[in-house]
């Protein structure tokens, strides 16, 4: 009696684990055409970025990030800080492993707006459907990121695929929200302009309402690609190459000095892309 007042009764319990994984590995193996198919795709995908950014001379890289760095904050300095930060990464034996990382994180950026964006407008434009994803939305930016390692792995192995499923799933959440949250507080009344001058839904959606959206918008592809950096060190457990293996490798041999190195370059690539997709932002927002 005192065990079933202290301890879950075992009757009650159910076990889906074998379950769950049983339907995952039959489905692996009855779409295996399919999803050798989409791992083609994404591998070719993955290294056509890897090709260009690798054909481009390290120090043209580094001038565009400087030049990119002056556009969008007006600062010869804020260039010249970029070029130096950039400079670091190759001088610390590290640029082919950044090329590496952010092949992926490029790709996956990439799936996750084009996927994020009409998904936000969905939601924007439909309460039904946004009822119906919103609590998908909450499970995949709650869910610790090292569950999305595990079906990712059992359907396409090891390797940049799975790392690149992983990062698209844990980063296209912000997309999806900054999108439909944008569109939904457009302003009233310049939606009713708009309908009441003779546009459609649909045209009023694409002259107004994205327009007046996209600052909004923009800050959710900031979040997309912070998120998908952030992923860069966890992907590297399932094989994904690159600065996070780096810091993998040399986290299991105890080495701080080879850890910290290529720890620093991901804070370097997070915060250039932040500050250029911020400066976006703002300009966006002063022209607006």
């Amino acid at each position: 009696m005192k065990e079933h007042i202290f301890s879950f009764p075992d009757a009650w319990k159910f076990r889906i684990g074998m379950t769950i994984d049983d339907a995952v590995k039959e489905f692996s193996r009855s779409n295996k055409d399919v999803l050798d198919g989409i791992r083609d795709v994404a591998i070719d995908a993955i290294q056509g970025v890897e090709g260009i950014l690798s054909s481009i001379p390290w120090f043209l890289l580094i001038l565009i990030v400087m030049i990119l760095g002056y556009i969008v904050s007006k600062k010869i300095r804020v260039g010249l800080l970029y070029g130096a930060m950039m400079f670091f990464i190759g001088a610390a034996d590290l640029w082919e492993h950044m090329i590496d990382t952010l092949s992926v994180v490029m790709v996956a950026v990439m799936i996750s707006l084009i996927l994020g964006f009409p998904i936000g407008i969905l939601i924007a434009m439909s309460k039904r459907a946004g009822n119906a994803i919103r609590p998908v939305l909450d499970m995949m930016q709650t869910m610790p990121t090292f569950v999305y390692l595990v079906p990712a792995v059992m359907l396409f192995n090891t390797g940049a695929m799975p790392a690149l499923l992983a990062t698209v799933i844990y980063s296209i959440v912000p997309m999806i929200r900054m999108t439909s949250h944008g569109i939904i507080y457009v302003d009233k009344e310049v939606q009713e302009a708009a309908i009441a001058f003779g546009s459609t839904k649909m045209q009023a959606l694409i002259k107004v309402q994205i327009p007046q959206a996209l600052p909004t918008i923009m800050t959710g592809v900031n979040q997309t690609i912070m998120m998908a950096m952030s992923m860069v060190v966890t992907c590297a457990i399932i094989g994904a190459e690159g600065l996070g293996l780096e810091i993998l490798v040399a986290t299991n041999r105890v080495e701080l000095g080879k850890a910290l190195l290529p720890g620093i370059a991901i804070v370097i690539v997070a915060i250039i892309f932040d500050r250029l997709t911020q400066g976006l932002i703002r300009k966006k927002e002063v022209v607006e």
